[in-house]
């Protein structure tokens, strides 16, 4: 079915958390996401999913993880329809391969990549682990993406592996503490894109991870953008010929973000 021609945009959302705190809970969330998604469909070029979309995820070669398949059904169908739809690893979602490419038609990404869009130059990616600080993470993260590490919890059966990351990700969830935005010269992304930008220069650094929504100018010409969350902001940036835009579908419908940002969900430590 071809999408009938308006003027495109393109979305960037993230920290969806599926599965998180319970599967009941989630799953109201599931709902509206797949309302957004749905209402979008005519007018989005491109969809980008920027981490953390599942608070835990994990493929086998020949079982689906249980769970998710309202959300999952909408990708494969928004993908069928022609709308070009990327996936980012999280530090939730590390560990997703090959399922999604294959069955839904998306592209995964693991690592930063430079994009083009509108004759903007934009610099996307999750977050977690970038730029200095943070060695723990660093560490745990060089073990999770342990080849021989996840050939071996592979071989343990689905129940017990995927119970087992499901408890760990949640009761890492119910540590985690609020954290405010610290200010340009604390904030570990927003440092970490000026220090690129000594090497490069881009329009938009667009990350999520932080669950903290802004726009924020970093440079006379340069701006900070990050997408926050889909726990309790719902929020999500559009892009499109004539700039970004910061929105929410918090109550339903498709609005601009009013700046007050609820801490009902979590946020950046990890």
């Amino acid at each position: 079915m071809k999408k009938l021609k308006q003027i495109l945009k393109t979305y960037f959302l993230s920290d969806i958390h599926l599965g998180f705190p319970t599967p009941e809970k989630s799953l109201i969330r599931e709902k509206k996401l797949v309302a957004f998604l749905d209402e979008i469909k005519t007018d989005a070029d491109e969809i980008f999913f920027v981490g953390d979309i599942f608070d835990f995820w994990w493929e086998y070669k020949k079982v689906v993880p249980r769970g998710f398949v309202r959300f999952l059904g909408k990708v494969a169908e928004l993908a069928d329809f022609g709308i070009k739809i990327s996936f980012f690893t999280g530090n939730h979602d590390i560990w997703l391969k090959n399922y999604l490419p294959e069955e839904l038609g998306v592209k995964i990404h693991t690592k930063p990549i430079e994009y083009s869009l509108y004759g903007k130059s934009f610099y996307i990616a999750h977050g977690d682990g970038l730029g200095d600080g943070d060695w723990q993470y660093k560490v745990l993260k060089k073990i999770f993406t342990s080849k021989l590490l996840q050939w071996f919890y592979s071989r343990i059966h689905p129940n017990s592996a995927l119970g087992f990351g499901h408890r760990w990700s949640k009761n890492r969830g119910k540590k985690e503490k609020y954290i405010d935005f610290l200010g340009e010269d604390k904030e570990h992304l927003i440092l970490y894109s000026k220090e690129i930008l000594k090497q490069k220069h881009y329009d938009y650094f667009l990350f999520g991870h932080r669950h903290i929504p802004m726009i924020y100018p970093i440079s006379q010409n340069t701006k900070y953008l990050n997408t926050g969350d889909w726990i309790s902001n719902f929020t999500f940036i559009i892009a499109d010929n004539s700039g970004v835009e910061l929105m929410t579908y918090k109550t339903g419908k498709i609005e601009k973000f009013s700046g007050k940002i609820s801490n009902e969900g979590r946020s950046f430590i990890v």
